[in-house]
């Protein structure tokens, strides 16, 4: 019996990529013979045309599946949707903006039949993106990985293929601030890395700002590190090995100034405490008012 693959695509506003990324999804189902494809898009409250190009394409094709949200809800939730309306033996989670290119599908596919159940995509080189991002992300997972109880790989983002037994697992977390890249290395299983040169988006602009990039960097910390929780007793510490020094100061000097810095310095490490402990707050609210992470306006071609 012939392995069937799920390609999930989450849409905001690509009117200009999704037909050029069908053609090439086309390239890709006539090159790779042994098994059946087919493809969800999740639009995901796209304010522009995506809707109905995704519609005219689903009209002709049984294999094209379509997921139309009420509002946006985000892209990690978008990439959730359509990995719960598949049963396939393996799915694959990628952009639509063509800077996560088909055409490693096919050496994905190869590192899934030596037996990996998960296989992400590795950035070698980021074309067309700032230093300042390029050098934040490699400072973030810096970081995440330094605290974090899950090694999460870097220069990483969801594109990845991921296998039945892996997505079966991945559907019973049911958290709502989701760090997608962080679940999957969660759960563990045979992983193993694909390595690409990324290249800059095929049309319009990214929907990552740095608003956007903070908030989803904050997410991943808190999701998979209890180190913002024990911030306060690493400060503590250290302000209590500082204040015996500014103690010894005072005697010697009388200097004010020191002592105001030294108050400012306690009191940001304070605020700073309280602001961490806050996220984990939100997350223990959001949880408690069992709201579903999404809602589906439509389905196309899908029960």
């Amino acid at each position: 019996m012939r392995k069937k693959i799920s390609i999930v695509i989450p849409v905001y506003n690509e009117q200009d990529c999704l037909m050029q990324l069908w053609n090439r999804f086309i390239a890709l189902v006539n090159r790779i013979k042994d098994y059946d494809f087919e493809f969800i898009f999740v639009n995901d409250g796209s304010k522009d045309n995506s809707l109905n190009i995704l519609k005219s394409l689903a009209k002709d094709n049984q294999n094209i599946k379509v997921i139309s949200f009420s509002r946006n809800f985000g892209h990690d939730i978008a990439i959730t949707a359509g990995a719960d309306h598949t049963s396939s033996d393996a799915a694959v989670f990628m952009d639509a903006d063509l800077q996560d290119p088909p055409e490693l599908i096919d050496e994905m596919i190869s590192k899934f039949e030596e037996g990996y159940e998960v296989v992400y995509a590795v950035r070698n080189k980021r074309k067309g993106e700032s230093l300042f991002k390029i050098k934040s992300a490699e400072f973030f997972y810096t970081f995440l990985n330094y605290f974090s109880y899950v090694k999460i790989p870097s220069n990483t983002s969801n594109f990845r293929l991921i296998s039945k037994k892996a997505l079966d697992a991945f559907k019973k977390m049911s958290e709502r601030d989701r760090f997608l890249r962080g679940m999957i290395s969660w759960v563990g299983f045979r992983q193993s890395a694909v390595y690409f040169d990324r290249d800059p988006r095929f049309a319009g602009e990214t929907k990552y700002n740095l608003k956007k990039m903070i908030a989803l960097a904050i997410n991943g910390i808190v999701s998979f590190s209890n180190a913002p929780l024990r911030l306060g007793s690493y400060g503590a510490c250290f302000l209590l090995f500082i204040a015996f020094i500014l103690f010894g100061l005072y005697f010697f000097k009388g200097d004010i100034y020191l002592i105001l810095s030294a108050i400012f310095f306690v009191g940001s490490i304070q605020l700073l405490s309280i602001g961490m402990i806050g996220e984990y707050i939100i997350r223990i609210h959001n949880e408690s008012l069992s709201r579903p992470i999404y809602i589906i306006d439509e389905k196309i071609n899908l029960d």
